[in-house]
């Protein structure tokens, strides 16, 4: 039965059904990218099903059949931004990140129906959930470092604990996951066939074992193209300077075995951010060494520089607002980005640090 109580904004739908507490992203016309509003409903939910024993198990789900969720509402944020309203827009990553850190360490299960693009904030609130199935339209990407951001809502955390350098290869690079190289990256736990999701979904609602639930309607990842660029991938993508990444993919332009892919893959992370293309590689290298709370508190830093530069604005304006997919970065190489200036967004924030208490 629907719980109207709960329905807090009709952007984003709460209803109890048997076992399950289910979450209904439904932002369709918007890709169910993720605002303020539905960030602050859903922790508040997600805390009032973790401490009601009738609830054994939450389902988030979305509207539509293009997105699971594009991400966080940039266009919101990016106006804030412009406004000078930089402290209104932090206070958007300062409920997101902990929601963030809420979901990573959820005590029930929590499943995500992926059906769609996930991208961004879309990210954050499924991919660390215990169980995160991909239907046949499941398309994963981080791509902020086009626009100018970087891969936050826990980024610093999943994608250097995937095998390799796959992590870094979708940070650097926003390349798009299909559902079967999501299962075979660790990025997906489960791969079920669309067509099934709303069988799924209603046998989730009922008593049994999550596990033994989804083992019913799993199938075979199936062929997953990434795999034949693997050892590419960690051959081409292990240095620590993005520099040093793209003169390996140089090299093997030249005449390797993978010169056609490295000449793409290196053409296509020059168009992107100087400064967020060395912050991503830097969480990176940085992320394994840290618990999932002190990668939000990182991410949290980060951000609260970035509001205040200039590539975010330029690179969502391009990319969003005029749509002339031409961003003018400033400093426009890597050359002009130094070290100082990347750990500049990685220094600790004083009284104004993410408070997760």
């Amino acid at each position: 039965m629907a719980d109207p109580g709960l329905n807090a904004s009709s952007d984003i739908l709460f209803e109890r059904r048997g076992a399950a507490g289910v979450i209904t992203l439904n932002r369709p016309q918007a890709l169910n990218a993720v605002t303020h509003e539905m960030v602050r409903a859903l922790a508040r939910t997600l805390v009032e099903w973790r401490d009601d024993p009738a609830v054994t198990r939450v389902v988030i789900t979305a509207a539509g059949d293009r997105a699971f969720s594009a991400g966080g509402d940039i266009r919101a944020l990016y106006e804030l931004g412009k406004a000078g309203r930089h402290e209104e827009a932090l206070g958007f990553w300062r409920d997101e990140y902990p929601l963030n850190v809420l979901i990573k360490h959820y005590p029930k299960p929590y499943v995500a129906l992926i059906d769609g693009i996930v991208m961004g904030g879309g990210f954050g609130v499924s991919m660390h959930g215990s169980h995160r199935v991909a239907g046949d339209r499941f398309r994963f990407a981080m791509p902020e470092v086009g626009i100018g951001f970087f891969p936050d809502v826990g980024a610093t955390y999943l994608l250097p604990r995937l095998l390799g350098e796959i992590g870094a290869f979708i940070a650097l690079t926003g390349e798009r996951l299909t559902g079967e190289e999501a299962v075979a990256t660790g990025v997906a736990t489960h791969r079920v066939r669309s067509a099934h999701f709303a069988e799924l979904s209603a046998a989730l609602r009922g008593d049994d074992p999550v596990n033994a639930v989804l083992a019913q309607f799993e199938v075979p990842a199936g062929k997953a193209p990434i795999v034949a660029r693997w050892p590419a991938i960690d051959r081409l993508l292990v240095h620590d300077r993005v520099e040093g990444i793209l003169a390996a993919l140089d090299a093997e332009a030249t005449g390797g075995e993978d010169a056609a892919w490295a000449r793409s893959i290196a053409a296509s992370i020059r168009t992107k951010s100087p400064t967020s293309l060395k912050i991503a590689l830097r969480q990176m290298r940085l992320g394994p060494s840290l618990t999932f709370a002190a990668c939000m508190r990182t991410e949290f830093r980060i951000v609260s520089r970035i509001v205040h530069g200039r590539d975010f604005y330029e690179g969502v304006r391009a990319v969003l607002i005029d749509k002339d997919n031409s961003p003018r970065w400033r400093p426009s190489d890597l050359a002009g980005v130094s070290e100082a200036e990347v750990e500049r967004h990685f220094a600790p924030l004083g009284a104004n640090e993410l408070d997760l208490t």
